[in-house]
């Protein structure tokens, strides 16, 4: 008979590791569908437990929230070699993915933002912000698209059209395949951009 050695978590750990799994419990229901009991059920581990790490199930909703988001950042990032088009392909790609595996967890995101959570919608605007701001970024192969206020503003509501497109399609795809989704998404950017170019 043999023993095995359990690896004891440091709090930090055990953390990330509840974290992971509300975030993977997110992917299919909603956030007020996210309570404690579920995730201490999941875990195995007691509510208290849970009280102890985050301290109220508000809390506990903003740090998966929190955590999501980080990893549609982390996810849809564009990669770091190849033309500017080619890096928006792969970003916009890898972002209808996520929103189409994480359907439920995005929606409440976006609902969370919208029905005056502070705290979601900080989390939200600065989500936004940042896969808006990463198109501007200086790459040897040059910028997916140059920075000037009028173009911030273009990927601003850019950004928007895309998120309220993919959320349409995933409702009602009518006809359109992913695919042609993409190219839509992938080709009305350097459009609008160059909207801005001739004005």
């Amino acid at each position: 008979m043999t023993s095995t050695t359990r690896t004891r978590l440091t709090p930090e750990q055990r953390r990330a590791q509840l974290l992971d799994l509300g975030v993977e419990l997110l992917a299919t229901r909603s956030l007020d569908e996210l309570s404690i009991d579920l995730l201490a059920e999941e875990a195995g581990i007691s509510r208290g437990l849970l009280y102890h790490y985050f301290g109220n199930k508000h809390a506990f909703h903003e740090a998966v929230v929190r955590r999501a988001a980080d990893e549609l950042i982390a996810q849809t990032a564009p990669p770091a070699d190849g033309e500017p088009l080619e890096r928006v392909l792969a970003s916009v790609t890898a972002y209808v993915d996520y929103v189409v595996t994480n359907h439920e967890g995005y929606l409440s995101l976006v609902k969370g933002a919208a029905g005056g959570n502070e705290s979601i919608r900080g989390i939200y605007e600065q989500t936004r912000s940042d896969m808006g701001d990463r198109v501007f970024r200086e790459h040897p192969q040059g910028d997916i698209v140059p920075d000037t206020p009028a173009n911030r503003l273009v990927v601003r509501g850019w950004t928007a059209m895309t998120e309220e497109l993919v959320l349409s399609w995933i409702a009602d795809p009518n006809g359109v395949t992913r695919d042609e989704l993409i190219a839509i998404l992938v080709a009305s950017l350097p459009a609008l951009v160059g909207v801005t170019e001739e004005a």
